[in-house]
């Protein structure tokens, strides 16, 4: 495996690691025809890689009445825009684009949410994700009202913070580890996928 993608040790075969690990990263492999870099980063951690991944999950993949999957990549790019994190901003740029079919969105937000092309509820989504994340702000009275004011239930506004926190982290240790995002993702969205 290419050794330039951390800085850290590497599995040396796939299946060296757990098999839990192993079909995990399979998955993600069939899914989206190559492996993300992020998954090997952390595969030299066994227990560290299920920990972030189920709560990763947990948090993802929880279906709201209110807030999209869609919304919820558009937290991971701001957040990780603010942050400086290329990989995240790439990765999960791209998931975004497929979400959202939008192939300039992920773009306007990595490089300013505020002018991005947005409605209110979701600029006041990213305004409180920054506000957590950027800022070590809290929830308070007035934030609480404001979000409130735009449809967020307190279920919502836990996943927005949530969201923002889990990837502050993630942010940290793919900056540290020095993982560039895989090529593919460049074109996920802008590109259709050759058939199989």
């Amino acid at each position: 495996m290419n050794k330039s993608i951390s800085r850290f040790a590497l599995p040396t075969r796939l299946d060296a690691l757990p098999d839990d690990l192993r079909e995990r990263i399979l998955a993600v492999q069939d899914k989206a025809g190559f492996i993300p870099n992020v998954f090997l980063m952390l595969a030299h951690r066994p227990e560290e890689f299920r920990a972030f991944f189920a709560y990763h999950d947990a948090l993802m993949d929880r279906v709201s009445d209110t807030l999209t999957q869609a919304e919820k990549e558009m937290i991971v790019v701001a957040v990780s825009a603010d942050h400086g994190c290329l990989y995240c901003v790439v990765a999960h740029g791209a998931i975004l684009r497929i979400l959202a079919k939008d192939a300039q969105l992920a773009d306007q937000l990595a490089v300013n949410y505020q002018t991005a092309s947005i409605t209110l509820r979701q600029r006041t989504m990213l305004d409180f994700a920054l506000h957590i994340a950027a800022r070590r702000g809290v929830l308070d009275d007035i934030w609480q009202a404001r979000l409130e004011e735009q449809g967020f239930s307190l279920d919502d506004i836990w996943d927005i913070g949530a969201v923002a926190g889990i990837f502050g982290l993630s942010n940290r240790l793919v900056s540290m580890a020095r993982t560039p995002p895989n090529d593919e993702f460049y074109l996920l969205g802008r590109v259709p996928r050759a058939a199989k």
